[in-house]
C-alpha cells in the first residue's frame, strides 16, 4: 500500500501541504503517507486543543449510562468514517476490507490520529486483539464474517478470559463447555471484562476436557453476547468508572463453527491474543510529554529543580517507550506473532503510567486533590493516578511478565509446577 494507492472506497488524496511533514525515521514514502493521513484527518476531524489533553478518553465527570452510550455512538461514527475513507485496518489484507498496507503505515496513522479529538476506545479489543488472532488462526469463513464488520464499526468485541479463581493462573479456568451435537453448551463466570456491557461479540476461553493437563483442555470460542443465558453486570471502580464487568454464562449455546482453532487447542490461540494485548497496551499511555510541559507552565512549576528533574525522567521514559514500541512493531512487520518483547513493553508501560499520574498530581500541587470537573483537564491526572493499578494487572500482571522474561529470554528454570502434568479433574480446589 502506498500513499497514492486507491483504497477502493473514496478518494481522500490531497495536495496539502508540500513538502510532506518530516518525522525522524520516516522514509520518503512514509512522509508522503503521513502527509496524506494528516490532510485527511484535518478534513474529517477537529484537531485536539492543547488544554484538552486526552480527557474524553481517560477522564469524564459523567459516568452515567447515557454518557457511555454517547461514547459508543461517537466511536462507531468515527470508525465508519475511517472505513469509508479507506483508513480502517490499514495493515489488514484487502480481501477482508482492510487497506493491504504495512504495520508501519498503521502506526503512522495512529500517531497522526492522536492529535485529533476522536474517540476509538470501544474497538480496542476488536482491532488490537481479535483481528490479529482471526488472521493467525481463523478459517476463511470466520475471517470473511467478522473482520469486515469490525472494520466498519458494526460490532464491538470483548475478552472473556479471567475468572474469580483464574486470573494470573489463567489456565486454571473452570468455565465448562460441553458438546451437544453441532453446538457447545457453556456454563461459568468471567470477570474484569472490559466493555462487555456494550459488546456484541466476545472471545471466550472454556474448558472442554478435564481428563488432560489444564493447558491442553481449553477451547477458544467466538460468542454472541446477545445469546440467551448471558448476563452482564458492570463493576464500578475506585475512580467512579464502570468499565469492567462480570459475565455469567448459563447454558449458553455456541455453534460449532464458532470454535477458533482446534478443539482443546485454545491455549495456543489465546497466546496470540495475549501477546497482541500486551503490545496494544504498550501502544499508548493516554498522554504525551507535551502535556506535562503545558501543565508545568500552567502551574508555574518550570523553575522547580526537583520537578524539572522528574520532567527530564518523563521525557526519557517516553523515548524508551517509543523505541520499545517500534521494536514490537518491527516483529509484526516481519510477520511474527509478538513474543517476549511485548512483555518488556507491558512492564515499561505499567511503570510509566504510574509515574505519569504521580507527576501530573505533583505538578498540580494542592489542586491535585480535586477530581472530575473540579480538577484540571476534567480530572485526567487523578484518573491516571487511580487507574494505574488496573494497568499493572491488565494484560497479565507484572509478576507474570517477569516470569515470561525469566524463562523464555534469560533461560532461567521455571517455577516448580506439578499441576502442569496432572489431569485437570485431579487438581485440588479450595
Amino acid at each position: 500500500m502506498t500513499a497514492t494507492a486507491d483504497r477502493g472506497r473514496s478518494d481522500h488524496r490531497s495536495s496539502w501541504p508540500p513538502p510532506p511533514p518530516s518525522v525522524e525515521g520516516d522514509t520518503e514514502e512514509d512522509a508522503r503517507f503521513r502527509a496524506e493521513a494528516r490532510a485527511w484527518l484535518r478534513a474529517h476531524a477537529q484537531e485536539r486543543a492543547a488544554e484538552s489533553v486526552a480527557n474524553r478518553r481517560y477522564a469524564s465527570a459523567d459516568n452515567s449510562p447515557a454518557a457511555d452510550a454517547a461514547h459508543v455512538r461517537r466511536c462507531k461514527e468515527w470508525q465508519r468514517t475511517l472505513f469509508e475513507g479507506g483508513f480502517a485496518g490499514i495493515n489488514v489484507p484487502r480481501e477482508y476490507g482492510g487497506g493491504g498496507g504495512t504495520s508501519k503505515q498503521a502506526r503512522i496513522f495512529a500517531q497522526e490520529q492522536a492529535r485529533f479529538d476522536v474517540e476509538t476506545g470501544v474497538f480496542a479489543v476488536g482491532h488490537g486483539m481479535v483481528i490479529p488472532t482471526l488472521l493467525a488462526h481463523g478459517t476463511e469463513e470466520q475471517k470473511q464474517r467478522y473482520i469486515p464488520s469490525l472494520l466498519r464499526g458494526d460490532e464491538i468485541w470483548c475478552q472473556l478470559y479471567s475468572e474469580p479463581s483464574a486470573g494470573s493462573d489463567l489456565a486454571g479456568l473452570r468455565t465448562r463447555a460441553v458438546r451437544d451435537g453441532d453446538e457447545w453448551i457453556v456454563n461459568g463466570q468471567k470477570v474484569w471484562n472490559s466493555g462487555a456491557h456494550h459488546s456484541d461479540m466476545g472471545i471466550l476461553l472454556a474448558r472442554t476436557d478435564v481428563d488432560v493437563p489444564k493447558h491442553r483442555g481449553i477451547t477458544y470460542f467466538l460468542v454472541d453476547m446477545h445469546s440467551p443465558g448471558i448476563e452482564v453486570r458492570p463493576l464500578r471502580q475506585i475512580n467512579g468508572v464502570a468499565h469492567f464487568n462480570e459475565v455469567f454464562l448459563s447454558d449458553v449455546r455456541i455453534p460449532m463453527g464458532n470454535v477458533l482453532g482446534e478443539v482443546n487447542g485454545g491455549w495456543g490461540v489465546a497466546q496470540t491474543t495475549l501477546a497482541n494485548e500486551r503490545t496494544m497496551i504498550g501502544g499508548g499511555t493516554g498522554t504525551g510529554f507535551g502535556d506535562f510541559k503545558r501543565l508545568a507552565r500552567e502551574y508555574g512549576r518550570t523553575d522547580d529543580p526537583i520537578l524539572r528533574q522528574r520532567l527530564a525522567d518523563a521525557f526519557i521514559r517516553f523515548e524508551i517507550l517509543r523505541y520499545l514500541g517500534a521494536r514490537a512493531q518491527a516483529a509484526i512487520r516481519a510477520g511474527k506473532i509478538p513474543g517476549p518483547e511485548s512483555s518488556v513493553l507491558k512492564l515499561a508501560v505499567s511503570e510509566h503510567v504510574a509515574r505519569n499520574g504521580d507527576l501530573g498530581l505533583a505538578l498540580e500541587g494542592a489542586s491535585g486533590m480535586l477530581i472530575n470537573e473540579d480538577a484540571a483537564q476534567n480530572g485526567l491526572w487523578q484518573q491516571l493516578f487511580l487507574g494505574q493499578w488496573g494497568v499493572r494487572i491488565g494484560g497479565g500482571t507484572e509478576q507474570v511478565q517477569r516470569n515470561v522474561l525469566g524463562e523464555r529470554v534469560l533461560g532461567l528454570p521455571g517455577e516448580p509446577r506439578p499441576d502442569k502434568t496432572m489431569p485437570f479433574r485431579d487438581l485440588p480446589t479450595s
